[in-house]
Formats: structure tokens, C-alpha cells, sequence
């Protein structure tokens, strides 16, 4: 059984289900039903037997901008909860509002869309944006956290409220402690996991010191919190999330990239993050305010 939920406009809700049923009827897939659950937000599908990208193509074609959530059976509350930090949990890149009270603001946001597009290196591309770092005063990411550092809407209350029905939370990022342990304190975050800037005298070397949280290291950390065969979540939006996504029960792609949003069975295109609750089924009853 294969289960999709989707949040859409309501008005023509009606409309575009017929519109789908008939999209996919013409793909080979049969809807076997349709239920609005009881918030009378989310619509769920049912489907015998379909492949998950060929129901999330339809979806998109005939409701976007929606949210949606493609399961292979039951969806269940999940147990582990890894995020990625920019413009995921927090609105900006860390890294590039940074690169402003350097004057380096347009050349660094440039070098991370690249990479957040999947179109550079991400290893390479950080020690490139590092490096242009260097001489800055320490003293500046703590202004920029103050002045410009903001949770993305609905992040709060995401975190609070599975950490509330027991789920561990992960705050996992290609960027840097400096930003990510204020900001996993702030959004109540279990765990943080991230890159460490070098220091010398008060100011950035343009270095960075240990192992580099990559792609890679995201979905290690991943596979070993939902390790034993937990039920788990990954919120994400770049190109390094990827792998991360797509090792967890529900990968979610908030807001993200084309190469991310096409590895995710999960999309958040038009709600804030809470959106995500209600595709898990989680009334908002259960919801907490972070």
C-alpha cells in the first residue's frame, strides 16, 4: 500500500483531485481512495501498488505550490528527527550573512548557491568560502547571530513538539558551531553536529579545525541515530542533504533545490515547517510552541 498526503488550496481541492485521478489513471496507477483526515487540511491517497516519483510528479503537476508526503505503508510518528540548519531551521546562510561584515557578502553567496545547487564541490567549495574569511574579527558572529540569525516559521514548534512525543533531535550542518550550538540551544535541539572555524588571537585564520561535516557525515549521523531500525525524519534543502534525505524514513525537502527536492519523499513548497506535522498525522492538539 502506498499512502500520499498532500496540503493544497481547498477551493479547488475537489477539482484537482478528479484532474489527478485521472493523470495517473492514464500512467497505469489506480486510486484506490481518498480521505480528507480530520483537520480537514490534509488529503490522504491510497494506491495498491504505484511508484512513489510517479504519484509525486502527478501531485505536483496538478497542485502545486502543496506540501506532500509519499509513505510505502503506515506513516508513523517518528523516533529520531535530524535537520539540516540553513534555510532550513533558520532562515539564512550563516555563512554568507557572515561574508558581510567582511564586504564579502555577493562573491561568497555565490560560491554557496553553487554548492547548495550541487553544481561544486561542497568539501572544496567551504574551505573556498573559509579561506576569504580570514582576518575577520570573532567578535563579528556574534553580531550576526544577534542582528541576523532568525528560525524559520514553524521550526519551534517542529522541534518542540516531537521532542515532546519523544523523538531525539538532531541538528546537523555544513556550517559551523559558532552559529549552530546558540541556535540547536535556541530551537531545543538534543544534539548539534557541525564544523569548527579556527581561531587565532580573536580572529578567523580562514581554517577550519577537524573532520568536515559533509554529505556524508549528515547521513552517517543520521543511520546512527535511527539505528535498530527507528522510525526517523530529515528535514533538509541543499544538495549536501541529499544523502541524508534520502536514508531516512520521511526525507523532507523544505524549500529546497531542484537535486534535493527530487531525492526527497517529502516536500514543504508551500506551508511553513509545521506542515510537517500534519503530513505526519500528528493532531494539532499534540502541538507544542517552542
Amino acid at each position: 500500500m502506498l499512502i500520499a498526503r498532500l496540503i493544497a488550496d481547498t477551493a479547488t481541492r475537489e477539482t484537482r483531485l478528479d484532474a489527478l485521478a485521472v493523470a495517473l489513471r492514464a500512467e497505469g496507477v489506480a486510486l484506490a481512495t481518498a480521505d480528507v483526515l480530520a483537520d480537514n487540511e490534509v488529503l490522504e491517497l491510497r494506491f495498491a501498488e504505484s511508484d512513489p516519483h510517479t504519484v509525486l510528479a502527478a501531485i505536483d503537476r496538478i497542485f502545486a505550490p502543496a506540501d506532500m508526503l509519499v509513505s510505502r505503508g503506515a506513516i508513523d510518528v517518528p523516533q529520531v528527527f535530524v535537520s539540516d540548519m540553513d534555510s532550513t531551521m533558520i532562515g539564512q546562510e550563516c555563512i554568507d550573512e557572515l561574508a558581510d561584515y567582511a564586504g564579502l557578502k555577493p562573491q561568497i553567496a555565490e560560491i554557496t548557491e553553487r554548492a547548495m545547487q550541487g553544481e561544486l564541490d561542497f568539501v572544496a567549495a567551504l574551505r573556498e568560502r573559509v579561506a576569504l574569511l580570514e582576518g575577520l574579527e570573532e567578535s563579528a558572529i556574534s553580531y550576526c547571530l544577534n542582528d541576523r540569525i532568525t528560525a524559520t516559521p514553524g521550526a519551534r514548534t517542529l522541534v518542540a513538539t516531537l521532542s515532546g512525543l519523544g523523538a531525539r533531535t538532531v541538528l546537523v550542518t555544513g556550517g559551523f558551531h559558532h552559529f549552530a550550538d546558540p541556535v540547536g540551544a535556541m530551537l531545543g535541539f538534543d544534539r548539534v553536529v557541525g564544523n569548527r572555524l579556527e581561531v587565532t588571537g580573536g580572529k578567523l585564520t580562514g581554517g577550519l579545525l577537524g573532520t568536515i561535516t559533509d554529505s556524508a557525515a549528515k547521513a552517517a549521523v543520521l543511520c546512527e541515530e535511527a539505528s535498530g531500525g527507528r522510525v526517523s525524519l530529515a528535514t533538509g534543502d541543499g544538495a549536501n542533504d541529499i544523502p541524508m534525505i534520502e536514508a531516512a524514513t520521511y526525507g523532507f525537502a523544505y524549500r529546497a533545490k531542484p537535486k534535493a527536492r527530487g531525492a526527497a519523499n517529502g516536500r514543504i513548497d508551500r506551508g511553513d515547517l509545521t506542515a510537517v506535522l500534519s503530513l505526519l498525522g500528528i493532531p494539532k492538539a499534540d502541538w507544542r510552541a517552542g
